[in-house]
């Protein structure tokens, strides 16, 4: 080693030696205390907008419990869209049982159909107790037995029994729904929550604060579990899209959902008209900006939840984002044509509920024939005196054409405005 290094080393013990000395000596000096002011944590921003949603959601629970207390004794209606989604049919099962628990009466109608293979095989493996009400049927019903209705997973605006309801004079006493405010209703208990993915999450949180204590030993408890799992599961592309509150749902109905029963649902099979409806979407399709457009013709009333199917398929092609589907439904029973579609999308900039109401707008009372939530939407526009089956192929033919063509001047307009279609 040489004498500079050596000469170095010994520099640095005395100068350590010299600071812990000085240290030494630090110590025994005395300095006059210090008083610092009280630090405060910061909540933060996300806690308190948590807190403060959780917060309303117990109101809600509260508010809906006061409700149910006022109405004991009473017969309500259940009232869901003309044709009901899983998330519907659940939420509406899960409300009726929670109604038995203060002695209240419900009946699940709707007036359209079930077509969806999976909502026929929900009803029939869970025996889900929902009853078909077609609207001539209704104008012979007693209707003075109920005291008030129940809007689930809908507002009104989808369904053909409403207006016969209100012209009995029952009132609207609870509004449950997860899609954008559609006004026109004054109920005595709203629980409208636009960013929830679905219906079946508010009823879950409902059944977990204890507004109904669910019980593993009940049969009926484990289906309707089932069938609101199937429901959160649908509307939130199977939980794909889901956020915080809905797997919190999913995880408390886990503890109680048959898997077997689930799985039997998830199991049915296509029929071969649906099939034949997604073919002629394939088909039919104009693609613009990115967005697939399809008309598919006449389709019979049990076969418009082929509509939504297909717009489903479309949605999936490379290099799309949202699919639109329509067609003219007709119904032979009510001698009623109406045109209907939905609406599919993965862009999250794009807001299903604006972008239907902005296309198709409102009918002479005010209400849109459409709206939407996350990802998905529908419209249903009544065709008014040209409405009815006409067995002149040219004359329907021709009506097609003239409704296609004003469907998709309607969207185009929106989907590329310095196009002109027509």
């Amino acid at each position: 080693m040489s004498s500079n290094s050596l000469r170095s080393r010994n520099n640095i013990v005395l100068n350590s030696e010299s600071a812990a000395e000085t240290i030494v000596e630090a110590k025994s000096v005395e300095y006059p205390a210090v008083e610092y002011p009280e630090v405060r944590a910061i909540p933060n921003v996300g806690d308190r907008q948590a807190q403060r949603s959780l917060d309303s959601k117990d109101q809600k629970v509260e508010a809906l419990r006061q409700n149910l207390e006022r109405h004991q004794g009473e017969r309500q209606l259940i009232i869901l869209q003309d044709f009901p989604d899983p998330d519907a049919l659940s939420s509406a099962w899960a409300y009726k049982l929670i109604a038995e628990q203060y002695n209240i009466q419900c009946e699940i109608v709707y007036a359209g159909t079930l077509s969806h293979q999976e909502n026929i095989a929900l009803v029939k493996l869970t025996n889900l107790p929902v009853q078909r009400w077609t609207v001539q049927s209704t104008k012979t019903k007693d209707l003075s037995v109920y005291q008030g209705c129940a809007l689930i997973d809908n507002q009104g605006t989808t369904s053909q029994l409403l207006t016969l309801v209100q012209q009995a004079g029952i009132p609207v006493t609870v509004v449950i729904d997860h899609h954008s405010m559609q006004g026109g209703l004054n109920p005595e208990f709203s629980d409208i929550r636009p960013h929830t993915r679905a219906t079946a999450t508010i009823c879950a949180h409902y059944l977990q604060a204890g507004l109904l204590n669910l019980d593993s030993s009940i049969s009926q408890h484990v289906k309707c579990a089932t069938a609101l799992m199937h429901g959160l599961r649908s509307d939130t592309n199977t939980l794909m899209q889901a956020q915080e509150e809905d797997f919190l749902a999913a995880a408390y109905l886990s503890r109680f959902y048959d898997t077997q029963l689930l799985n039997a649902v998830l199991q049915s099979a296509r029929s071969k008209r649906v099939m034949d409806v997604i073919e002629r979407s394939l088909r039919n399709r104009i693609v613009q900006n990115n967005f697939s457009i399809a008309g598919v013709g006449y389709l019979r009333y049990d076969d418009r939840d082929a509509i939504p199917q297909a717009a489903d398929f479309l949605v999936t092609e490379e290099n799309v984002h949202t699919a639109m589907v329509y067609g003219i439904v007709h119904d032979e029973d009510e001698e009623l044509e109406v045109v209907i579609g939905s609406l599919r999308t993965s862009k999250i900039t794009l807001d299903p509920d604006e972008f239907i109401k902005e296309a198709f707008g409102q009918d002479a009372q005010g209400r849109f024939f459409g709206g939407g939530r996350f990802t998905a939407g529908g419209f249903e526009i009544p065709m008014g005196f040209l409405s009815g089956f006409n067995e002149n192929a040219e004359y329907a033919k021709m009506k097609w054409e003239v409704f296609d063509a004003q469907i998709k001047q309607k969207l185009l307009r929106l989907v590329n405005p310095e196009d002109t279609f027509i």
